[in-house]
């Protein structure tokens, strides 16, 4: 009676592992399949809003939504390995000015930099598979109208004429959305301490931020910072 018993706990466990693993999703292999639709010319340069595009468009729960947004750079729009480690870092909320802390997936050091200093957040809100949720994003001004473009980046992207191209990127109060800020909440004052501290969000950043543009030679360079500022 015991060994049938063991044999069918065995097997149960056995079949709960898994089902368990086919619920899993590769996320990452997902935008590498679907790479040639989100740019179909290959030009990711800057195009982090092509991504989450991509990803708001999709019938999927909100830990779906988290998960896809940790494989993507909102500055650089290079895809991001797998169990990254993001950068706790803090940005301006657009319509107050009050910091918003979290964590922030990037590809490299200067794109926190970056972020930090050329993107305010906003509150989102947004009905997915399993529900209404709010979250922080990341989000850049309309940049169509700009005489200096850059022509590294391909404008289609992000503009129908000098509007923005509400088919490519996702427009929120007529700004670009570009990324996914991560357990997003108001700073506390420890937690801004710590980011300015910090030998990356702080005394490299410092750094970098205070560097003229046409020095600037790691990461995207100026090819972000001519989109966002």
């Amino acid at each position: 009676m015991k060994k049938i018993l063991f044999k069918f706990i065995l097997i149960f466990f056995v079949f709960f592992q898994f089902e368990s693993f086919a619920e899993e999703k590769n996320y990452h292999k997902e935008l590498i399949t679907d790479w040639s639709r989100i740019f179909p010319d290959q030009n990711r340069n800057a195009a982090g809003p092509k991504f989450f595009k991509y990803i708001i468009d999709k019938e999927i729960t909100y830990k779906d939504f988290t998960e896809f947004n940790k494989l993507y750079c909102a500055v650089s729009g290079s895809l991001i390995e797998p169990n990254s480690e993001p950068d706790f870092l803090y940005a301006k909320e657009s319509k107050t000015g009050e910091k918003i802390c979290g964590d922030y997936y990037k590809c490299c050091i200067p794109c926190s930099c970056d972020i930090m200093k050329y993107s305010e957040v906003e509150k989102m809100t947004h009905k997915f598979s399993d529900g209404l949720k709010d979250f922080y994003v990341f989000t850049i001004r309309n940049p169509c109208k700009k005489k200096d473009f850059p022509d590294r980046v391909n404008k289609d992207y992000f503009c129908d004429g000098e509007k923005i191209n509400n088919n490519q990127v996702y427009n929120l109060n007529d700004r670009v959305v570009i990324g996914l800020l991560h357990e997003g909440r108001s700073c506390k004052k420890e937690e801004i301490d710590f980011v300015k501290s910090h030998e990356v969000t702080g005394r490299f950043c410092e750094l970098r931020n205070n560097t003229p543009l046409e020095n600037l030679k790691t990461g995207m360079g100026d090819i972000f910072i001519k989109l966002a500022r």
